[in-house]
């Protein structure tokens, strides 16, 4: 003979309400803009809002134009100052040089003052003025171009003639007026006459 059976009967409706108040503890509702997570632990987690983040985005973007104005200014100043720069230095590029000269200007005024100065005398003093000149010259790498004897270089030379000569053809065979150079590059060609063979 079966014992009679005591266990309470299952209820449905009470099984499945504790199910779902077990499943949304750990969550929490949302407060204001901001959403609070419950952990496993019962630890909580504040989210940013959306405001938030916005006010955080505009300060970066207000940080981030204000140094481009800055780098922009200082960009501008520093184009300003090597364009005065580049403006004096071709206003100025002969500074030096013409400081320079005005010692020779001085001494050629000298001589004009002089009264009674003889031929020799004033051949002394312009020999003197031809030595300030060249030692300016050599100071500033101011060539003089000479050929006399050398062979025709349309780089350097000015053929003003030709002049049949036993020299060899295309030979500088007279300097009518010397050429200058700064540094390797030519100021002024020397004119020159050059040899041409003999007609038979």
């Amino acid at each position: 003979m079966q014992e009679p059976n005591n266990q309470e009967p299952i209820d449905i409706n009470k099984l499945t309400g504790e199910l779902d108040a077990t499943a949304t503890a750990d969550v929490a509702p949302f407060a204001g803009d901001e959403m609070i997570h419950t952990g496993m632990e019962g630890e909580t987690e504040l989210m940013p809002s959306i405001e938030q983040l916005l006010k955080e985005a505009e300060l970066r973007a207000v940080e981030h134009h204000d140094a481009w104005l800055r780098a922009k200014a200082e960009t501008e100043n520093l184009r300003k100052r090597t364009q005065a720069d580049i403006t004096n230095a071709h206003k100025y590029a002969i500074d030096k040089f013409s400081a320079e000269l005005l010692p020779v200007m001085d001494s050629l005024e000298a001589a004009l003052m002089t009264e009674n100065a003889t031929v020799e005398n004033f051949k002394d003093g312009m020999e003197l003025t031809r030595k300030q000149l060249i030692a300016i010259f050599e100071k500033f790498n101011i060539q003089v171009i000479d050929p006399q004897g050398e062979k025709f270089d349309p780089h350097r030379h000015q053929a003003m003639c030709t002049i049949e000569s036993d020299a060899a053809a295309n030979t500088v065979v007279q300097v009518m007026q010397k050429g200058y150079a700064l540094h390797d590059r030519v100021i002024r060609p020397a004119m020159v006459a050059v040899a041409k063979s003999r007609e038979a």
